[in-house]
């Protein structure tokens, strides 16, 4: 009567023979770590970087896009330069302002610095201080909020007041525990009253909370160039109505530069996603190499496994011939070595999804990425060695199977 041997047994006969050949063993599970790592380890600094892209670029504003006088690409057939239009004044700015009908928000915005020192008191900060010039809307449209204090006034804003929004680490350097709330402060030479203070994004925001926002009439007036370039920023309550928006928002800004049926736009439309969907794109081509250089390392390692588990047959074939006299199946024969594979590839994987993870944070980490756990990687790494088991493992076992017991007994 043949016997019948359970899953549990043939796990335990697997481990068995593993214990029995732990050099062999660990050779190969050592090489099916090591494509496994590759895998997990690129795939895992990738999600790290995603996870960073996406928090740094919520911060551009979402279903919003930009008026500038500046190309957003990069032309690598012009000396790596932007095209650069004629500057948007900010009578064009403040035209277009006034006579968009559709139901948005517009922030008029011009950076005044970005190496600015601001002082209280004796305290003052290092020159690498932004200095924006915008109107209420901004906070709105960046995806900031007002940890305490409040926003610009309408008056504020139109009359160009003395007042200033801080960030989080402007806050932090010149004022530690203290209310900054009304507190006077100097940038530059120009002195203001902080009226509120931006809640912390931390270092995954685009330079980070070192920045401040002063009224976009008295930015004006701080210009350090006598025509300085504006950009008008609009946001739409809908995603999907961005697009009739920008259409919109186009035909109206070519009548405020008067431009005329034919001329090509002396301006730009730069989209807030336009550069994330970009990299994302480019992200995902690193992804697929990545994957294509650990499923190669992984083909090399089931090569490897193959040949391990066709020795392991010939070393043992009095072995199978034994359990076969005693009444052991083809069925179970085969089981047991797809078994032992399958384990084999289990124990490598698991060792290669831990180096590949700290590997792939390692990186991420180490280039302002984020700490992550790829579960989708791992459950297909997972399944990917259960594949790779069974793939190498079945004509070895398929061998083993189709052993003659006689032959296989008188085997030396």
């Amino acid at each position: 009567m043949p016997v019948k041997t359970t899953y549990k047994e043939n796990i335990a006969i697997a481990l068995q023979s593993i214990a029995g050949n732990r050099l062999r063993t660990s050779l190969t599970a050592l090489i099916i770590a090591i494509g496994i790592m590759a895998l997990v380890g690129i795939l895992t600094a990738i999600e790290g970087i995603k996870q960073f892209t996406n928090d740094a670029f919520a911060g551009l504003g979402a279903n919003s896009f930009t008026i500038q006088n500046r190309g957003s690409g990069i032309n690598f057939g012009n000396g790596g330069h932007r095209k650069i239009y004629p500057a948007i004044s900010y009578q064009e700015a403040e035209r277009f302002q006034k006579t968009f009908k559709l139901p948005v928000r517009i922030s008029i915005d011009f950076t005044v610095s970005g190496t600015a020192i601001a002082k209280y008191e004796s305290i003052k900060t290092n020159p690498n201080i932004r200095v924006i010039g915008s109107n209420e809307n901004y906070i709105f449209i960046k995806g900031h909020k007002i940890a305490y204090g409040r926003n610009f006034s309408t008056s504020e804003a139109e009359h160009g007041a003395n007042v200033v929004i801080i960030g989080d680490e402007l806050k932090a350097k010149l004022f530690k525990s203290t209310d900054p709330i009304n507190k006077s402060i100097l940038l530059g030479a120009s002195k203001f009253r902080v009226i509120g203070v931006i809640a912390a994004k931390g270092s995954n925001s685009f330079g980070g909370d070192k920045f401040c926002i002063i009224p976009v009439v008295k930015a004006r007036q701080l210009a350090a160039t006598s025509k300085p370039s504006f950009a008008v920023v609009v946001n739409v309550a809908q995603p999907e109505a961005l697009d009739a928006t920008i259409g919109e928002a186009t035909s109206l800004f070519r009548n405020v530069r008067s431009l005329h049926l034919g001329q090509d736009d002396n301006f730009e439309i730069f989209r807030a996603d336009s550069i994330q969907a970009e990299l994302t794109s480019n992200l995902n081509g690193v992804t697929a190499a990545g994957f294509a250089v650990g499923i190669i390392t992984l083909i090399g390692a089931a090569i490897g496994l193959m040949n391990i588990m066709l020795v392991s047959v010939t070393e043992r074939t009095r072995e199978i011939g034994l359990r076969k006299a005693l009444g052991a199946t083809p069925s179970v024969i085969r089981k047991q070595f797809l078994i032992e594979a399958i384990v084999i590839c289990l124990i490598g994987g698991v060792g290669g999804i831990i180096l590949g993870m700290a590997a792939g944070n390692l990186i991420a980490v180490s280039i302002s990425g984020t700490f992550v756990v790829p579960w989708f990687w791992l459950f297909c790494a997972i399944g990917l060695c259960t594949f790779i088991g069974l793939s190498s493992g079945f004509y070895p076992a398929k061998k083993a199977a189709k052993l003659d017991p006689v032959e296989a007994l008188r085997y030396e």
